[in-house]
Order: C-alpha cells, then structure tokens, then sequence
C-alpha cells in the first residue's frame, strides 16, 4: 500500500521531533576541529567540526560565547557539547552547542596566543599603565586558594619579612571552569569594598597548563587591568607564564617571590638606619673637630688685613673694568659717527637739488611727468622747467632731434 505523500514542512518537522526527543542526541559530545569560524555582530558563533571523514554544523549561541575560556580559532581541536537542532526551513541539522572545551596542549597555546595578541593591541599590557607598587604598605590582599601552598609561603614570607603589615586572604578557586570568575570577582570586590589595601598579589602554585589556564582568560585580564589598586601576579613556577603576568603591575617568579617583592625587609631596614645613623655622627663629628680647629687657628687682625686686602684688588680690578668698557664704548660711538657721515654723504650726493645747483633742471610735461627724450616732444607743447629755486613755464617753438642709430631708438 502506497503512503499518501506529506509536504516538505511536515517531513521536516517530523525530523525535528524525531531528534528533538532522542535522548542521546538531546546531549551528546562531539570531538573534531573547528573550520570556517564566523562571528555573527549578534554576538552569535558559527562554525563546522569536522574530522577526516565528515563535517557538522555547529551553533553556538552569544550568552554562551561571552562565557568562553577560551578564545576560538580555526584549527583548535575541541569537545563541544550540547544537542541536535533541525532548522524546518532550511531542512539543515546542526549541533547546538552549550559548553566547549579545548583538547590538547597544543590548542591551549593556540587559545593563548590568540589572546595574548588581542589584548597587546588593546595596549592591556603597555607600560604606560603599569603602577608603582608601593614601598611599605601597610595592608595586602591575597587571592588565591586557602589550602594551597601559596597562601602559606605567602604568609610565612610576609610575617618574617614585617609583621606590622596586615593581610586580608580572600579564597577563590584557582582552577577549574569556574575559577576565572572568582578570581576576577575577588579582585573587584577588593578595589570596591577595601580603600585600605595598597596591593594586591594574585596567584597560585605550579601545574600543568590546564590547571593554570584560569589565569590565562580574558575576565581576569581585564580585572587585573581595571584594578586602581597595584597587582602582584604571581602564578606557578619560575618557567610558567600566563596573562596575567602580562597585564599586572609587576611578575613575581612564584608567589614566594611576590611576598619578598610586596614588602620591606624591617630587619634590613633597621639596619640600614643604624649604619646611616653612625655615618652622620661621624660625619657630624669630622665637621665639628674641623670648623674648631679652623676657630682656634682664627687671628682677626690677620682675617682683617686680608679682607682689606682682598677689597683693595676688587676695587682696581672694577676699575679696570670700567676703564675697559669706556673705551670700548668710545670705539663703537667713533665707529658709527664715521658710518653715519659717510651714508650723509651718499644721500647728498644723490640729491636731485645738488645736481642742479650745478645748472641743471628737470623738464616736465603738461601732466608733471618727467621729459627724458627730445622724442617724446611735439611743437607747442607746455612744458614745466624746474630750477634749483623755481619754475619756469614755456612752451616749445620748435623740436631738434640729435642722429642715432636704430639700436639706440630701439632702447628709448
């Protein structure tokens, strides 16, 4: 018997209900590695896993990518978790994810790097926004784990170091999904509700990659960042470096480095004081046994005629002085008097009255414009003849005009 045909969207929804209530699929894990990584400015992700053989789609929703560990990258090998979903429109499956974990060391440094990069243009980890750490402080926070072996070097330094500063032990877990949250809440908190701490040491003891990784995701990067208070970040060993190391104020090796660095030694200071303290009574002495020798060896009629003395070339030294700068006023007075008769004599003799009391005049036209040229005469024209002491006028009765040649006329 035929089965009656049914419409696409019914086939499809159908589907969806089959996967929809299949309980392995409602929840399963999927290894494989991540392949055309696109993020949606919905804050939404998507991207395919895929193996050797096959390749799924993946979505994975933005409330969840805020949360990530780790910073996705095309080729990271990962588990994601979460269901099956059948979009009926387009007929396509895919993995909707709700949590993703990253497979293998060599991801990690993947997720690290690519972080690390993001946050360096950022400029999280300039130094321009590095703070001081303070000299003495009188209150540190530590944020760590209560039961670890940090907070116990860190105390036992500290207290060795200078018992008048006080601690404030704020216990977070340091590894683990829900590490990374702790830690950045705790360093808020402090910056928030403890005005009295002047620093701030973060950190751990040693392990592996994984369990130093809460150390490594942005949240605490950026708290770290946004800290007012100065941050010690002190996490693992001496080889071990995470984010926060990059971003805190200053990197201590191991925590117990941090504690050495976070305060002064009083037993080093005080004698540092005592050894200062000797140096000046010496040198305080030295000046004393000095200025009594100088005293006693003190005659004032001798001190007397020195100072006469020494007044006495003063005085002909500041006479010479000033017998010296007389002249050499004398000399520059002389100078420029010579210079200013010559320029006088320059402009006399460039006046155009000299020129005339010499019978010379200046022939103007009937627009008071100067004649230069026979040329430019025409037979009765008025004309303006001025004389050193006046003016004549006169008309022309006739024009004689001296023979040049025709490169003369060419240059009137």
């Amino acid at each position: 018997m035929a089965v009656k045909p049914v419409k696409v969207s019914q086939l499809n929804g159908y589907i969806k209900r089959i996967l929809q209530t299949d309980p392995i699929l409602g929840n399963v894990s999927v290894v494989g590695e991540i392949s055309n990584l696109k993020f949606h400015g919905s804050g939404h992700v998507y991207f395919s896993m895929k193996d050797e053989g096959s390749r799924l789609n993946c979505f994975l929703p933005s409330e969840r990518a805020e949360n990530l560990r780790y910073e996705l990258s095309e080729g990271m090998e990962i588990t994601a978790s979460g269901y099956i979903y059948l979009y009926e429109r387009g007929g396509s499956y895919s993995l909707n994810i709700r949590d993703i974990e990253v497979a293998g060391l060599g991801n990690l440094s993947i997720a690290f790097e690519k972080l690390k990069e993001k946050l360096g243009k950022e400029g999280l980890f300039d130094a321009e926004h590095k703070k001081e750490i303070p000299f003495f402080p009188e209150k540190i926070a530590v944020v760590t784990s209560e039961s670890g072996a940090a907070i116990r070097d860190i105390l036992k330094i500290i207290k060795n170091k200078n018992n008048y500063v006080d601690i404030l032990i704020y216990p977070v877990l340091v590894q683990g999904p829900a590490a990374a949250g702790e830690i950045a809440e705790a360093i808020s908190h402090i910056n928030e509700n403890c005005p009295d701490v002047d620093t701030i040491i973060v950190g751990r003891g040693g392990g592996a990659m994984e369990e130093l990784w809460a150390f490594n995701e942005e949240i605490v990067a950026r708290s770290i960042f946004n800290s007012n208070i100065p941050v010690i970040s002190a996490v693992g060993h001496e080889t071990d470096v995470t984010i926060s190391d990059f971003v805190a104020d200053r990197r201590a090796e191991t925590p117990t480095a941090a504690a050495n660095m976070a305060v002064p030694d009083l037993a080093e200071l005080r004698a540092y004081v005592q050894d200062m303290r000797e140096k000046l009574i010496l040198s305080v002495n030295s000046c004393i046994r000095c200025k009594q020798m100088q005293l006693a060896g003190l005659e004032l009629d001798l001190f007397k005629r020195e100072l006469e003395s020494r007044i006495t070339v003063e005085q002909m030294r500041l006479a010479q002085i000033k017998d010296e700068n007389i002249r050499c006023i004398q000399s520059l007075v002389e100078g420029y008097e010579k210079k200013i008769r010559l320029h006088r004599e320059s402009l006399l003799s460039l006046d155009p009255k000299a020129i005339m009391r010499r019978g010379y005049g200046a022939v103007l036209d009937k627009d008071g414009r100067l004649v230069s040229s026979a040329g430019r005469l025409e037979k009765d024209d008025a004309l303006t003849v001025v004389l050193q002491d006046g003016q004549a006028d006169c008309t022309v009765r006739e024009v004689r005009r001296d023979s040049y040649d025709s490169s003369e006329k060419a240059n009137l």
